[in-house]
């Protein structure tokens, strides 16, 4: 059993919402925490790996909505940082569509296909948020699936008004640094903790602790883990993903509130696999517009968005094919040779039998980490807005609830996680108030006839215990009824 004494907050998740809540937490006073990592590191879904040389990102990898009125606080981040990003312009991938032969379909014919797809895309939208039942068009050819999965899997911003885009600007970033994405977590963790040459060393971030139970103790919450050390604080931050809190990773005594669970329960969970292929030589095209490039199948999603890494990473000789959800599922399932094996047939198609092969592969499985279970969270049309976002992220007793998927406006985003540990604190630091103005009100109450009594005592006790001072006389009382002091008069 760990010796920690009872703290304040505990934390649970080292990701950027849970660092964000621990930095709020320290600028408004708050030193006595604990932050509860299940990995080895802190970061969460941002995720750097050295691969082919080079440092990509397994995890978020863009910083999404840039260059409007309001400034993306991440953005700020990045650029206090000095971190390095290359812009990314995704509209010239739909004229880089591929077919199984090889050859590129002409513009006009994929310009006229993406019109048709975002048509029926508005129009399904709509007729949902209305509740109208309407059977929708569904894509058929290998150019109308390519499209309707960069639509729905990249370019939903062209579809519907989202918030990140519609506050911050239209504009994404990539992040193409050594030092990785998590560098902005380092950075924002060493304000508060204490670090030494990039590591940190702080007591209060305590990495391998897989939290299996939380229990709502009188005053406070009990965590134990994996390990079987225990943790008492006065509140706990949840900064766990909506995978995990779907799974049973973790139970609750008692179990949490059916409008709590129910509430976990609708929102939808999204698997993003970036995998990265290393090869001898590049040989496929470069240059402007090419970045971004399309394989058109007939089944929806197989091997369909692709990117070279030429341009965050020259002479890398990188390419990077994702896939989501069902395609994710079913490759975390397989061996890496079956993956490559398949990832490589699809490139011959594309650019012939003579190219080499990839000399390593990287395959991200984030459905089947149990700390993860998926990417990140993915709410309904009809149900952004809807008390199920308010229920999620609602406290339960002494438990609240922070991280991407608790932000009305910004889920799925980084940028949603950082600021939903921000709003989590403030609504604690809130709570806090209160419960401490109860607990002053209740002392007052306590103390009044007691000081009553005590004046009466030591009125009449005068000559017999002279040396006895009044609040003495009440502290006394208070120690052998155990109803304990405030520490001033202690």
């Amino acid at each position: 059993m760990d010796s920690t004494k009872r703290c304040s907050v505990i934390i649970v998740g080292a990701g950027v919402s849970g660092i964000s809540a621990a930095k709020e937490l320290s600028e408004n006073g708050v030193d006595d925490l604990v932050i509860l990592e299940a990995s080895d590191r802190i970061g969460g879904r941002i995720r750097m790996e050295n691969f082919g040389g080079v440092s990509v990102e397994l995890g978020a990898g863009w910083i999404a909505g840039v260059g409007g009125k309001i400034s993306n606080p991440v953005w700020e981040l990045a650029n206090q940082s000095g971190l390095r990003t290359l812009f990314s312009d995704y509209s010239n991938a739909r004229y880089n569509i591929f077919d199984r032969c090889g050859k590129i379909f002409p513009s006009g014919l994929a310009a006229d296909s993406y019109k048709k797809a975002v048509e029926s895309a508005i129009h399904r939208l709509r007729n949902e948020a209305a509740n109208v039942d309407e059977p929708a068009t569904t894509p058929k050819t290998p150019i109308e699936l390519a499209i309707d999965f960069i639509l729905h899997d990249f370019e939903m911003a062209e579809v519907q008004p989202i918030s990140t885009y519609t506050d911050y600007g239209e504009r994404e970033f990539m992040v193409a640094d050594e030092r990785g994405y998590e560098y902005l977590l380092y950075k924002m963790a060493e304000t508060f903790l204490l670090t030494s040459e990039g590591k940190i060393l702080d007591n209060r971030l305590k990495l391998n602790k897989v939290v299996r139970e939380i229990q709502q103790i009188r005053d406070g919450v009990s965590v134990t883990t994996e390990d079987g050390c225990i943790y008492e604080g006065n509140y706990l931050i949840l900064s766990v993903s909506i995978g995990v809190l779907q799974s049973n990773l973790i139970s609750f005594q008692p179990v949490l509130p059916r409008w709590k669970t129910k509430a976990i329960e609708k929102c939808d969970v999204m698997v993003y696999t970036k995998i990265f292929l290393k090869f001898p030589y590049k040989f496929w095209p470069c240059g402007p517009g090419k970045e971004f490039f399309i394989y058109a199948h007939e089944r929806r999603g197989y091997y369909t968005f692709w990117q070279h890494m030429e341009n965050a990473f020259p002479g890398c000789n990188i390419l990077v094919v994702t896939l989501t959800n069902g395609e994710s599922k079913r490759v975390e399932a397989q061996s890496d040779c079956e993956t490559l094996k398949e990832a490589m047939q699809v490139l011959r198609n594309m650019f012939g039998p003579g190219i080499p092969d990839a000399s390593d592969i990287l395959v991200p499985r984030w459905w089947n980490n149990r700390f993860q279970r998926g990417s990140y969270s993915n709410y309904p049309i009809p149900m952004i807005n809807n008390q199920v976002v308010h229920d999620i992220k609602a406290p339960v007793g002494r438990i609240f609830f922070t991280g991407e998927h608790t932000s009305e406006r910004f889920s799925g985003y980084v940028h949603g996680g950082y600021l939903s540990g921000i709003d989590t604190v403030k609504a604690l630091l809130e709570e806090m108030k209160i419960e401490n103005k109860r607990s002053s009100e209740s002392q007052t109450f306590l103390l009044e006839p007691l000081l009553a009594l005590t004046s009466s005592l030591t009125s009449t006790q005068t000559e017999t215990v002279p040396t006895l001072h009044k609040y003495e006389l009440l502290r006394q009382i208070f120690l052998r009824s155990n109803l304990g002091l405030p520490e001033a008069i202690l």
